[in-house]
């Protein structure tokens, strides 16, 4: 079976392509193996006309997470990776969760790469989601998770302490660069959790490679990491939930006041980003509730709140894509791509109604 794509392809220069048996094919096809010289080009079954994109990648989501001390069923996380690839996403990153997905992978689902469990400090993060150590454990721990892991971890950098009564950062200084230089010594990369400005400065002197969220970054901050290289997760679907969080945190005024405030000034904030150059990589913090809320939600919700829509759909594809390992436009390799009647970078919302999907060389829609 040979389908022709014809249309916009978005983040490479060919014109046209091809999927054979499942395979991308960025020449003509030949009517036998080998393509000798003379013979007619294989026959085409469809023709498929539209904006092309590499299958949508999702930084930040948790298919192998649960929120209970009891197992993830193998069933459950094959669940969320069919609801992933049937909204076009087809490569995702899954920013921390206690299982590695991949033990549910088949053709046809989003494909994962695994980031280890959440590193957290004893009551300082969300009960059951994190392996718990203090400072002078977290090199060795963050060494442990790289091993278990697809090349990046996950630290939390900031949450809630309860007798401070606001938002501070969990880790010394010097603890953070031990364990960003040990998953450095071991090949790896390290992506942080903060909302909190007072993080930041901590995680940009250790030299972390990603920060997830980002909220507290002031613009020198942002301007380092885009001069670094830093790839930075805004979450926007997750930001516009300060209101909710600050509402669950009234026993707390300074809590309160800071997810307000980082609110009032969420959009001139994502501006800011945009404005100085930030490295961006696009996830939806999902984990059970795919089917409710996902990256599609996610692009949506940055576009409507300011973010250009070709930035917004380059780092959600190939340009993302690319800054993390996963292959974009890869001739031979299984067909991975999403496919649209309209162009999302002039209405995003054309992002809901895909007109063809493949993962991992299976057509899903």
């Amino acid at each position: 079976m040979s389908i022709h794509l014809v249309g916009t392809l978005r983040g490479t220069d060919a014109r046209e392509a091809w999927i054979v048996d499942g395979r991308l094919v960025l020449a003509r096809p030949q009517a036998h193996a080998g393509g000798a010289a003379g013979l007619e080009p294989r026959a085409v079954t469809e023709t498929i006309s539209g904006f092309a994109y590499p299958g949508l990648l999702d930084v930040h989501t948790h298919p192998g997470m649960r929120r209970t001390p009891e197992p993830l069923a193998t069933g459950e996380i094959r669940r969320r990776l069919d609801v992933l690839a049937r909204h076009g996403v087809t490569v995702v990153r899954d920013a921390g969760g206690q299982h590695d997905p991949k033990v549910a992978w088949e053709p046809g689902l989003a494909r994962v790469m695994h980031s280890g469990q959440h590193i957290g400090r004893f009551k300082r993060y969300e009960r059951h989601l994190a392996v718990d150590v203090e400072p002078g454990q977290l090199p060795a721990e963050a060494v442990r998770q790289y091993e278990r892991a697809d090349g990046w971890i996950k630290i939390v950098g900031d949450w809630i302490d309860r007798e401070v009564g606001d938002t501070t950062p969990l880790w010394p200084r010097q603890a953070l660069i031990d364990a960003v230089a040990a998953v450095h010594d071991a090949g790896g990369k390290v992506t942080v959790h903060t909302f909190a400005t007072e993080t930041v400065d901590d995680l940009l002197t250790a030299g972390v490679d990603g920060i997830e969220h980002g909220t507290g970054m002031t613009r020198d901050h942002l301007l380092e990491a885009s001069a670094r290289g830093i790839l930075v997760t805004p979450t926007v679907h997750q930001i516009r939930r300060f209101p909710e969080f600050a509402a669950k945190g009234v026993k707390f005024p300074a809590y309160v006041e800071r997810m307000l405030g980082m609110d009032r000034v969420r959009t001139e904030h994502l501006a800011l980003m945009v404005e100085t150059g930030t490295h961006f990589l696009m996830g939806s913090d999902t984990a059970e509730n795919v089917a409710e809320v996902n990256l599609v939600d996610e692009l949506i919700d940055a576009v409507e709140d300011g973010m250009p829509a070709d930035v917004v759909m380059a780092a959600a594809s190939y340009g993302g894509r690319a800054k993390i390992g996963f292959d974009v436009w890869a001739d031979g390799e299984p067909a991975d791509l999403v496919v649209y009647r309209q162009d999302p970078e002039k209405n995003i919302e054309t992002l809901r109604d895909p007109v063809a999907i493949f993962a991992g060389g299976v057509r899903v829609l």
